[in-house]
């Protein structure tokens, strides 16, 4: 398979995952996919191919400089590892915080958009379920 048929495969098995946490967080198969992280399994494998296909062509990666990182992102493979990167952890943060949301019972009108936040800016949406979480715990 091509990078991009990968990018494509990566972005089909996220989404529905997405959309199942938002919308059905309680359903017993949202509930078997986030406790045997089901989607971040399989993303982490696909990084691994494609991390080490980068190695391969690039040798070592460095990290050392913004300059050395923007370099990195010009090689195919690596950029694809990238975004698998993204992808996966964004998905694990949002399981997280379903994770914590038993103990919280944070409604859901209100977990749905830390979530979308989490899913479309990562951090961000981390950012505001953390503070969220801070005030419902006071």
């Amino acid at each position: 398979m091509t990078p991009t048929e990968i990018f494509s495969i990566a972005g089909m098995i996220t989404i529905p995952m997405w959309i199942l946490m938002i919308l059905l967080p309680k359903w017993k198969v949202t509930k078997f996919l986030i406790d045997y992280k089901v989607i971040p399994l399989v993303l982490s494998l696909m990084y691994a191919i494609y991390i080490l296909k980068a190695i391969q062509i690039g040798g070592m990666m460095d990290f050392g400089s913004l300059t050395s990182v923007m370099k990195l992102f010009t090689e195919e493979n690596a950029v694809l590892a990238g975004w698998i990167h993204y992808l996966a952890f964004d998905l694990i943060v949002g399981m997280w915080m379903l994770d914590q949301n038993k103990k919280l019972k944070i409604h859901q009108f209100i977990m749905a958009p830390c979530l979308f936040a989490t899913f479309m800016f990562g951090p961000l949406g981390f950012l505001v379920f953390m503070i969220i979480k801070t005030i419902k715990q006071k």
